[in-house]
Formats: C-alpha cells, structure tokens, sequence
C-alpha cells in the first residue's frame, strides 16, 4: 500500500502577524495507522521540504501520545523535513491520498490548482481520498467529470462553525469549512465540538477535528480493502 500524505506550506495566519501551518496530531495520528498497516508513506506539500508546523499544535494542551512519537521519531521527522513537491507526485504512484489539516490548508490547498487536480485524479481512478479537520476546505474548487461540484450531493464533515468560533478565528479565516462544505452542495454532518467524528461516502472520507484524525485514517484504509 502506498500512501501520499499532502500538507500545507502557508505560514501566515490571516494578517494577525500569528503563524499557522499544518496540525501536528492530524499528520502523527494518520501517519502511524498506515505505517503499522506496512504502508510506505510519501509526504508532498506544494513547496516542498520543511512544511510550517502550526505552533499550537507542539503546545503541551494539545500534545497526544502519538505527536510525542512523532517528534521522537528520526525517521518521521526528516520525512517531513524534505517534503516531496507537490507538481512532483502523480496519482499513478499511489493507492490513496490523505490531507491533514491545520488552518494553513485555508489558504494555499483550497486554492492550489496542482492539488485541485490530484484530488479530481485520484476519484476518477477510484482510489479513495481523505481529508481531515481544515482540510476538506481543499475540496472547494474540486469538480466532477461533469464540471460539478466533488461534494455536492455527497456525505461530508470538516471543522464546524462552532469550533472555529471557540478558537477565536472566524473572522481571521477566508472562509468556514462546514459553511462553504454546504454552499457548494455537500451533505454536512457533525458530532459534538472536540470529539472524533468521521464519514464516508463511497471513496470520499472527512474527519471533522483533530481528535477523528485516527478515525479518518481507519475508515480512508476500510474503503481501501
């Protein structure tokens, strides 16, 4: 099994001089359910190398066992050190791609036609797609053959209104995950606030936070087999 892992490479949070990135437990939590389940794992971002790492998500509150094994991990760490360019990775390579979040995805990953495209690649191959938390924002601009929107009519979640407004950004964000999710058609659901909770709709898996990050990962392998 091989897994493409596509993280974000903008830094800015809005123009609250604040930086942002990817979140660590989104990519550690995924990381090591494929890598127990024997997968080899690629990790790209649009830029390439060393991805910007949201700081709160090292910050003691929101450490878990598996971002203190991830940050152990010599391995792990220089893969992420040296990010493969995005315009470098091609569906053929892989059986599966998944998106961490973090809010940096917002910017760049909503708006990036190379991953735009890769998204569109990997469902017309009929290789299942998971993104999880801020990530699902990167479906925005995603089509159909027939030029619709990738999630209209489809079942979905991503980070709630409710807990954009709990962290204090809905006015920093360019736009809300579970708002744009609905406008363009999709199906939204969502558990409680700080909770896993993940859906799947035939090869499309969401995650709505960082705690469905490993729910995410194991439903993304479930549509894999």
């Amino acid at each position: 099994m091989k897994v493409l892992m596509v993280l974000t490479s903008h830094d800015q949070l809005g123009d609250t001089g604040h930086k942002t990135g990817f979140w660590l437990e989104e990519l550690a939590a995924p990381y090591y359910a494929f890598k127990e389940a024997g997968a080899e794992i690629t990790l790209a971002s649009p830029k390439g190398g060393q991805p910007p790492l949201d700081p709160r998500s090292s910050e003691p509150d929101s450490q878990t066992d598996t971002t203190r094994r991830f940050e152990a991990d010599a391995e792990a760490k220089a893969a992420l050190a040296n990010t493969v360019p995005l315009r470098d990775v091609t569906e053929a390579d892989f059986d599966t791609v998944f998106y961490p979040g973090g809010h940096g995805p917002l910017w760049d990953l909503s708006e990036d036609r190379t991953s735009i495209a890769l998204i569109e690649s990997f469902l017309a191959a009929r290789k299942p797609v998971g993104l999880v938390c801020h990530a699902p924002g990167a479906l925005r601009r995603a089509k159909t053959a027939a030029g619709r929107p990738l999630v209209e009519g489809r079942k979905v979640t991503g980070f709630s209104n409710t807990e954009e407004a709990a962290v204090g950004l809905t006015d920093v964000v360019p736009f809300l995950v579970e708002d744009e999710l609905k406008s363009l058609g999709g199906l939204y659901s969502k558990g409680r606030d700080w909770g896993s909770y993940a859906v799947r709709d035939d090869l499309l898996v969401t995650g709505q936070n960082p705690q469905s990050s490993a729910e995410t990962a194991r439903l993304l392998m479930e549509t894999l087999k």
